[in-house]
């Protein structure tokens, strides 16, 4: 494929601590600093000074069952944003909200209200939720099958579109002279009546300045593929090998141009999580002094919530016993199940060495080594048709991050394989999107 002109996108995904399971057992990491907004203030100042393209914060409606072992406090993702952007200029902000436990008048608000406070740079990560757990604290008996969740988020997608575009460009008019503070024949009822949602709309807030927030996804299975290549513009990904990579971002890519959305407009970004060394022997240590730090029973706590089985019973440095993984169950429907599995098939390893291959990145790839070494395998996924950014996942915080500002982004920047400045101040400036017409103008248009 050509890569004429093409830029890498960074994402900085902020975990708290660090993506590695044990991180905030690390030395140089810092747990009591968790809920102190501070922190992730001078996080994304770094990110912003290094030109990245966004910060992203995950978040999910429950509270994992391993809190014991594992940090897994967090703040609601749209009130962190709004304080980061109270932090910074231009970078990005992207926050994760589900379709499955939002209503949609109140998550278009919350995220029109964070691209005017920020001048453009909102985006909303769109997922369905895949913890069971999550229904028992909004009154469901049980959680959805993974089919109604996407058939719902359809619906749900749709509703915030039109109430984001509910205003026109230029219904806000705020003229003292005339008195008319707004057009009302540019501000518009949606009258949504479908399957799970009545919205009347309009929205209580003008059209915001990227006129929409960036949508993106972060579902890998059928049913997320579908939905990503008809909504998303970003999809946050995880693969293992280049292969699987680069199936993926073809497959993706083909359904967009299928339906009509020119590829370039949808941004593929696996996740990465980089060791770094001087040497490939001191980055090896590093991984390994961290990796000690597991909590056994934590890490089984997360393969048995990705996997549907319980393997605490079992000897930790024998096989995993792949018989008893259920890949015709509901389980099997999820991207993050199948990547486990072909883990298993393909390496044979033991129970110990799967959740320890797991801890790094709850099944991100892990790259270890020397600054070059990580800079080679992010330009060869890039030029190889696997991907059109990374989501960098700090292996721990703040100085995993430090490490791959100061001594991998100068090798791609020398390389000229990501910007020395921003071009832009909105998030869809950074991802080369263009911003969409409001629904209703467009309507409008071809009815005159």
């Amino acid at each position: 494929m050509s890569n004429a002109g093409r830029q890498l996108t960074l994402n900085l995904f902020i975990y708290p601590g660090g993506h590695h399971e044990a991180a905030w057992r690390y030395k140089e990491s810092e747990p009591e600093r968790v809920l102190d907004i501070r922190y992730y203030q001078e996080l994304a100042r770094k990110a912003e000074a290094a030109k990245f393209d966004a910060v992203f914060l995950a978040d999910g409606p429950s509270l994992a069952e391993n809190v014991r072992y594992s940090s897994r406090v967090r703040f609601e993702p749209v009130t962190w944003l709004t304080a980061i952007a109270a932090a910074t200029e231009k970078i990005g902000l992207i926050g994760t909200a589900s379709t499955t436990y939002n209503e949609p008048y109140n998550l278009a608000r919350l995220f029109a209200s964070l691209d005017h406070i920020s001048g453009g740079r909102a985006g909303w990560n769109i997922v369905t939720t895949s913890d069971a757990g999550a229904a028992h604290n909004f009154g469901l008996p049980e959680h959805p099958p993974h089919g109604e969740r996407y058939e719902k988020a359809r619906e749900f997608l749709d509703v915030v579109t039109r109430l984001w575009d509910s205003w026109e460009d230029d219904a806000l008019l705020a003229d003292p002279r005339s008195g008319v503070f707004a057009d009302a024949g540019k501000v518009h009822r949606i009258d949504h009546v479908g399957k799970h949602y009545r919205v009347r709309g309009p929205l209580n807030i003008s059209r915001s300045p990227q006129g929409r927030p960036v949508y993106v996804q972060a579902g890998s299975s059928e049913d997320g593929r579908s939905f990503a290549a008809q909504f998303a513009e970003a999809i946050f990904t995880a693969h293992q090998t280049l292969q699987s990579a680069q199936e993926f971002y073809c497959d993706i890519k083909a359904r967009a141009a299928a339906l009509g959305r020119r590829p370039e407009h949808l941004r593929i970004l696996p996740g990465i999580s980089p060791f770094l060394g001087s040497t490939e022997a001191e980055a090896k240590r590093l991984e390994e002094e961290i990796d000690d730090l597991i909590q056994p029973a934590a890490s089984l706590d997360q393969l048995k919530r990705m996997i549907g089985v319980d393997l605490g019973g079992y000897d930790l440095d024998g096989p995993v016993p792949r018989h008893i993984i259920d890949t015709n169950g509901p389980k099997g429907l999820a991207s993050r199940f199948q990547l486990v599995v072909d883990i298993v098939d393909r390496e044979n390893p033991t129970i110990r060495q799967l959740i320890r291959r797991l801890a790094g990145a709850r099944g991100h790839r892990v790259v270890v080594g020397t600054p070059e070494h990580v800079a080679d395998e992010i330009q060869g996924w890039f030029e190889q048709g696997a991907a059109d950014g990374f989501n960098v996942m700090p292996p721990y915080l703040t100085g995993g991050f430090d490490a791959f500002v100061t001594e991998v982004v100068p090798i791609l920047r020398k390389r000229g394989l990501f910007r020395q400045e921003y071009s832009g101040t909105t998030l869809r400036d950074h991802y080369g999107l263009p911003r969409p017409d409001s629904l209703f103008a467009a309507e409008q248009r071809r009815s005159a």
